[in-house]
């Protein structure tokens, strides 16, 4: 049984509302039901129903619910967003004809693997600093973290390993992503470089694909100057207002 929350618009939005998923990161994170900042400007003045999902691998479940997205177990988790997608379109409220997927970091990654699994559920994506290609990551990563990183994704090194990562890799299934898809990255980040982004979107955009790429020279992982986070915001508004909504 997978869990997670679901905020709705309030009741002036009449009809099935458009659905933002958004994926927290880790992958050992979770979900909370705490204070929402922007995502009440996507709920109160767009009416967009946000659900925020706590996939296998998520923390606060147990230790066995923790494990269950390690090393070769890694696509369960990207099932776990198949399932929600089955149970939005049973959802009187909800349309299952207007999902965006998003997420930053693991949640990020996540987005790009939803993006190749199922992109005829989605209407678009928006990754924010997620890997694109779990072995590419652990071998670029910073260095000082690298082995923890493995105990969670799988030893890149291993052959048989490297061959899953591979074969599982959005990157390696970009011919599949069909919908819009915005890419964000800071330029300094030393837990997922900027490599991870720019080969994404190199390999979306050789398929025809449209893809927004929006790049900080002076962030790390993630947006934190005020600046940068308003013009982020501003551009998903941006896009959502492009993709999602019409």
């Amino acid at each position: 049984m997978i869990s997670g929350f679901l905020f709705k618009p309030p009741a002036k939005f009449a009809g099935k509302r458009p659905v933002i998923i958004d994926i927290h990161g880790g992958p050992e994170g979770q979900s909370r039901p705490w204070f929402q900042g922007e995502h009440n400007y996507f709920l109160n003045e767009l009416g967009v129903a946000v659900i925020q999902p706590n996939v296998r691998g998520s923390t606060g479940y147990g230790k066995t619910f923790l494990q269950l997205d390690n090393g070769f177990l890694r696509e369960g988790s990207y099932k776990d967003i198949g399932a929600l997608l089955d149970w939005i379109k049973t959802r009187p409220d909800l349309d299952g004809d207007r999902i965006m997927v998003t997420g930053g970091s693991y949640g990020g990654h996540m987005t790009l693997a939803v993006a190749t699994y199922y992109p005829e559920r989605i209407r678009c994506a928006l990754d924010v600093v997620g890997p694109s290609n779990l072995a590419t990551f652990l071998e670029h990563t910073s260095a000082y973290r690298r082995d923890l990183r493995r105990v969670e994704y799988g030893d890149e090194r291993d052959p048989k390993m490297r061959e899953f990562l591979n074969r599982i890799a959005p990157l390696n299934n970009a011919s599949k992503i069909s919908k819009p898809l915005f890419i964000v990255q800071g330029g300094n980040d030393p837990r997922v470089p900027l490599s991870e982004s720019e080969q994404m979107i190199a390999a979306v955009r050789n398929n025809g694909t449209p893809v927004w790429y929006l790049m900080a020279k002076d962030e790390g992982h993630g947006f934190a100057k005020k600046k940068n986070r308003d013009f982020l915001f501003y551009s998903t508004v941006l896009f959502i207002n492009e993709y999602l909504l019409k």
